[in-house]
């Protein structure tokens, strides 16, 4: 597995060397000062090292993967800083959202230029029409996830299956985008194509519950933004939803006191673990992983290897 860790973070490095040499116009500063805020930040580049390990999986390594890369990158920046000014999130890794340090306006045409670039470097990866297609396809299922998010807050008829078909949309989306782009662009077979997508977007939403847990579990430096923050904002998670389903009067009595006090985060913590919701909500996540391993396992003569691993990786992340 050190292997793969040590494969996944040369990755990493490639892929943050690109975005700081990554060209951009100096003026008007008040845009592209933000972006640069933006684009160095401290992500994790998850989204580009898959679709590289897909590249490698496949054969396909040509220096174009780096354009698809950062076109990925850039796209789900873009969702971050305009999802920071839905959600009026502070902190974005470990540092001041752009809306935050800026303002809305700023961060509204920050996130419409990164959009911007990302379509120009998808360009630089493939002249192909159904590339494309595809790519703005993803970006409309991302909108269609974000906008169920901001419609399911403060509704506790939110059902299970809801919140998944969100997170597939919202998170899975890009990730089976990330997973697929480079057979669909070779044109390899369409069962092929379709095994790819489920195998990102299964990953995907294994990812999302993992984070929802993370959320509340970890700590802001590792998460890089405030904890319990999508409770007070009345978001559903899948901890809120089973904790709610299973246990309404005692989660109601918790949940009440976090919010109006802003306080209790450690009884939540404790109630989470003792009523068994956690371990509920992480055996739904490995279900996902599996699955994602399942999708592979349907693709023969290809190096799956690294594509399992990373499952692994991300799986690690949670723990």
């Amino acid at each position: 597995m050190t292997d793969h860790i040590n494969l996944f973070e040369s990755i990493r490095s490639k892929v943050n060397n690109a975005l700081e040499s990554f060209y951009l116009p100096e003026n008007p500063k008040s845009l592209y000062d933000p972006m640069r805020y933006v684009i160095k930040g401290k992500g994790k580049r998850l989204r580009p090292i898959l679709l590289h390990l897909t590249g490698r999986a496949f054969r396909v390594e040509h220096k174009s993967l780096m354009d698809a890369s950062i076109a990925v990158e850039l796209l789900h920046n873009f969702t971050l800083v305009h999802d920071d000014i839905m959600d009026d999130d502070n902190i974005r890794h470990g540092k001041s959202s752009v809306h935050k340090k800026w303002d809305e306006a700023t961060a509204i045409l920050v996130g419409d230029a990164l959009f911007s670039y990302a379509q120009i470097s998808m360009i630089k990866f493939s002249d192909n029409t159904k590339t494309h297609q595809t790519f703005n396809n993803t970006m409309i299922e991302i909108c269609e996830g974000q906008a169920l998010d901001i419609h399911f807050e403060n509704d506790d008829s939110i059902s299970e299956n809801q919140y998944l078909d969100m997170v597939e949309k919202k998170s899975g989306a890009l990730l089976g985008f990330c997973s697929k782009i480079v057979a669909e662009d070779i044109q390899l077979d369409q069962s092929i194509c379709i095994a790819m997508d489920n195998f990102g977007r299964n990953l995907g939403k294994g990812f999302q519950i993992q984070d929802d847990i993370l959320e509340i579990f970890s700590d802001t430096k590792n998460m890089g933004k405030s904890l319990g923050s999508d409770i007070i904002s009345g978001k559903q998670t899948i901890l809120t939803i089973l904790a709610r389903d299973k246990y309404p009067k005692r989660w109601y009595e918790i949940l009440n006191l976090f919010i109006t006090e802003k306080k209790g985060l450690n009884k939540i913590r404790n109630f989470l673990k003792e009523s068994g919701v956690k371990d509920i909500a992480e055996n739904m996540a490995s279900v996902f992983f599996k699955e994602a391993m399942l999708c592979l396992e349907k693709i023969e003569n290809v190096n799956k290897l690294e594509l399992q691993n990373f499952i692994d990786f991300i799986k690690i992340r949670g723990r």
